[in-house]
């Protein structure tokens, strides 16, 4: 079977892929955007690079469509991947070994150099076959997704170059599913990443000082972990809940102090907070304030980020291109499971500058690996998803 596979030219060409290792820090993205300018030749699409920060090039590549004046396509992945700790994979994390089985390992199998190979081969087999586009179609390769995208989408999609796409609708990523359903997400929580400083009175660590830092930080945390379990307790007696549907709270650091018997004067904790879709944010803010206020005098916050509310993308006949998406779904009997996004991906950039962006990677009968160790694809699974893309990108980009 992994011979067969071997000489598939989508297997070959996802397996080149994940084996230019474009791992976090410090990415040198010098291969793929060498990769991705062959592919573009091979499937006779136009080639662009943009670098709006040095070494984080921005890859664009087109497919003219028959009428230019309307909106576009934009198809968005990533090019970074996570780190890896080699040492916890069977096999080497950029080898993209194929086992016995058909699974393909290599960091990134999932997250989300499939979904980029997958846009690319299901154009091949779309021109290929004398397919035609009503819209033009746009293929972004966008780089430190990984580490917030600030380098790269964030500020891409502020540019005259964006704006001269004219995009009406992007897709991007989603995530795997062990079931049946695909999983589609049209929004994102927002993420707040909030610094607790807390000061007090210093002394000797002997004695029972008044006032002081750590015991004003232990009523913050207090205060943040009893809303974590409220929020836990919500999510565990629903089963329709998905974690995107609540706020999580994680107390992620602390830091302070001088040495072990000495009362510091400031302590800081840091916690990172993923406010559910539903949440009021200047409500939250205030709440935030008072528990400062009631922990005592000279507790403050900052914010490490701070995202804004941003209008998730409408599932309804109101929206063109959801109701051509939903289309090849029935056509094709795939069960879509609509969700909001845990985490932050590049389509929050899209959205709040009023594109309606879908998650959307076709990988269901998959255990969810993204970021961990022995990250793997099943071959089929990945060639399903060419034929899925097949059916979609003619499907939205003709309506």
């Amino acid at each position: 079977m992994a011979v067969d596979l071997k000489n598939n030219l989508s297997i070959k060409n996802f397996v080149e892929y994940l084996q230019i290792p474009s791992v976090q820090p410090n990415v040198n993205y010098d291969g793929c955007v060498n990769f991705l300018k062959r592919q573009s030749q091979e499937i006779g699409l136009r080639f662009k690079v943009y670098e709006l920060v040095s070494t984080k090039p921005i890859v664009i590549l087109t497919w003219p469509g028959l009428d230019p004046s309307l909106p576009s396509i934009l198809l968005n992945s990533h090019m970074d991947v996570v780190p890896v700790f080699e040492e916890s994979w069977t096999y080497p994390p950029f080898s993209a070994h194929i086992d016995e089985h058909g699974k393909i390992f290599a960091r990134g199998s999932q997250d989300m150099k499939c979904v980029g190979i997958q846009y690319l081969e299901a154009i091949r087999k779309l021109k290929s076959s004398g397919i035609q586009l009503k819209r033009t179609l746009h293929v972004s390769f966008v780089p430190d997704e990984e580490i917030g995208g600030h380098d790269g989408m964030k500020i891409f999609v502020h540019t005259d170059s964006f704006k001269a796409l004219n995009v009406g609708f992007a897709l991007d990523e989603g995530m795997a599913n062990p079931d049946e359903e695909f999983i589609v997400f049209n929004g994102e929580r927002n993420i707040w990443q909030i610094h607790v400083i807390c000061t007090g009175q210093p002394g000797h660590g002997s004695l029972l000082i008044p006032n002081t830092a750590g015991e004003k930080m232990r009523y913050i945390i207090n205060k943040f972990m009893d809303l974590r379990d409220e929020q836990k307790k919500i999510l565990e007696s629903n089963p329709k809940l998905t974690i995107g549907d609540v706020t999580t709270i994680n107390l992620t650091q602390v830091f302070g102090g001088v040495q072990s018997n000495v009362v510091p004067e400031k302590l800081t904790v840091v916690f990172d907070c993923r406010l559910a879709i539903h949440v009021d944010h200047e409500e939250f803010e205030n709440r935030i304030k008072q528990w400062c206020k009631e922990a005592g005098e000279g507790v403050t916050f900052e914010f490490e980020q701070k995202n804004a509310p941003v209008e998730c993308t409408k599932t309804d006949a109101s929206n063109i291109y959801w109701v051509a998406f939903k289309s090849v779904a029935d056509e094709l009997n795939l069960k879509l499971d609509i969700r909001i996004f845990p985490g932050g991906t590049d389509s929050r950039y899209v959205r709040k500058v009023g594109i309606p962006a879908i998650g959307f990677s076709p990988m269901n009968h998959t255990p969810v690996l993204l970021h961990d160790h022995d990250e793997f694809l099943d071959a089929n699974i990945f060639l399903k998803g060419i034929d899925i893309y097949v059916k979609l990108i003619p499907a939205i980009a003709n309506v």
